[in-house]
């Protein structure tokens, strides 16, 4: 079970797959004085990468800050991010509680941080958001 769980904001954008361009979009949110809850970046093509970042519920728009560099972002999307004490099977409880409860996940992406404890990304349905928060209070 998550030792707490908090709804969080997420936004994904694409980047030319070159060195600098993850550095170019952290350094915009960066100078706008945002705190990231979370970033992801990763290949999805010789030419072409992917980044996810991930903030409060009430960050404000990153839209316009990614916009001055460069790149453009999809819509808002929500999410939940678990966070606890890192033990074997935090990652199945978390999926087992929102399966019991007929929650499809579309994503979740865990870290432990090497210090005990572990974060976890989920998305899910936005039809489905409300449950999957109910489901891991």
């Amino acid at each position: 079970m998550a030792d707490k769980v908090q709804k969080v904001s997420y936004y994904i954008g694409e980047i030319p797959n070159k060195a600098g361009e993850g550095a170019s979009i952290l350094g915009a949110v960066k100078d706008a004085g945002v705190s990231l809850t979370g970033f992801l970046g990763y290949r999805k093509s010789a030419r072409k990468s992917e980044v996810v970042l991930i903030v409060d519920e009430k960050a404000p728009n990153l839209g316009p800050i990614a916009k001055k560099a460069g790149v453009a972002l999809g819509k808002k999307q929500k999410g939940l991010l678990a966070t606890g004490t890192d033990r074997p099977g935090a990652g199945a409880d978390i999926m087992g509680k929102l399966a019991s409860k007929g929650v499809n996940v579309v994503s979740m992406h865990a870290l432990c941080s090497g210090a005990g404890s572990y974060g976890a990304l989920i998305a899910v349905d936005a039809a489905d958001f409300r449950k999957a928060a109910k489901a891991l209070a």
